[in-house]
């Protein structure tokens, strides 16, 4: 079986480290490159995060891009208290000799999109500032893109507010012009994002073991138990990774989907048509229409993710 290839687009904190970690090792996935975007942590710190991480996974050689370091619209906000002061959960980790490449994150996406002669994967796991600033000043790369994985969005409740989502919440005019644009898109929403977890005592095992990124996903994962006082630790945006591993693994629905730009309480909610087809036609008069289209993933086997998610690391 070929390997695919994929982008990822990151602000790496904890979980953005064991998606570059699942991403690199994995043999079914050939990544072609990472650009960063400010989001868990300013964009200095996700670059060196990003590169340090990339040398632990033998993949020091895949370029690295640097991208916006600030929102569209707003002022930036950071999730320090759930990442660490470094996005790495105050692990140090050995400083990597490779630098970033000379061209900005957005021009280095669409020079790579338009020089492939396969089409490409986007993997988003952070704001989406630089995929909707790619959109708009590169429109023709679309047509290039054969799907576009983002970590974002909640049907349920949100995290970061009452009713947004982070990574939405923190740019959602970049998310609007995404979900507005006209490409495949498969969205792994909060609500399935937390289900991928594990204990301490598998925590620990990963710790012990001899092979470096085994041991640095524990103490990623460590790092989550104690600055959230839980007993078990996700794997977080590892988990929009293992979609494109083990795509039998999840149940998805194709829906309507906006993000909510106005909204006292509900700025960043992403706005899901959940509502029988028929209904939605009679709405039209009350308000506009939810326009863009997107598969979101509903549910996921579990254990299929825990196993894919180590057995990956170790490859």
């Amino acid at each position: 079986m070929s390997s695919r290839n994929i982008f990822l687009d990151v602000d790496t904190g904890v979980d953005d480290a064991l998606a570059l970690l699942l991403a690199a090792r994995s043999p079914q996935l050939n990544v072609k490159g990472v650009t960063c975007v400010a989001g868990n942590v300013p964009i200095e710190k996700v670059v060196r995060n990003t590169l340090d991480v990339l040398e632990v996974a033998g993949a020091s050689h895949v370029p690295v891009a640097r991208g916006m370091e600030f929102p569209l619209v707003e002022k930036m906000f950071n999730a320090a208290e759930i990442h660490g002061e470094n996005g790495l959960g105050g692990i140090d980790l050995p400083a990597s000799g490779s630098t970033v490449i000379d061209r900005h994150a957005v021009e280095f996406l669409a020079g790579e999109i338009d020089n492939s002669s396969e089409k490409v994967t986007i993997v988003a796991l952070g704001p989406l500032t630089n995929i909707a600033t790619l959109f708009r000043i590169y429109p023709n790369v679309v047509s290039g893109i054969e799907q576009l994985v983002i970590m974002g969005g909640a049907i349920g409740s949100g995290n970061t507010t009452a009713t947004a989502e982070f990574n939405i919440r923190q740019d959602p005019e970049a998310a609007d012009v995404v979900f507005n644009t006209d490409v495949p898109t498969l969205l792994y929403v909060w609500d399935v994002f937390t289900r991928v977890r594990f204990d301490k005592q598998e925590v620990d095992e990963m710790i012990g073991s001899d092979n470096d990124c085994k041991s640095l996903a524990g103490k990623l994962l460590l790092s989550y138990l104690t600055t959230k006082k839980e007993d078990t630790a996700g794997i977080g945006d590892a988990g929009a990774v293992a979609c494109l591993l083990i795509p039998e693994a999840i149940t998805t629905d194709v829906m309507p989907i906006s993000v909510e730009l106005i909204g006292e309480y509900t700025r960043g909610q992403t706005v899901f048509d959940q509502r029988k087809r028929k209904l939605s036609r009679l709405q039209p008069k009350i308000q506009k229409s939810i326009s863009g289209m997107t598969e979101v993933v509903m549910d996921l086997d579990v254990e299929s993710f825990r196993n894919t998610f180590v057995d990956n690391i170790v490859k």
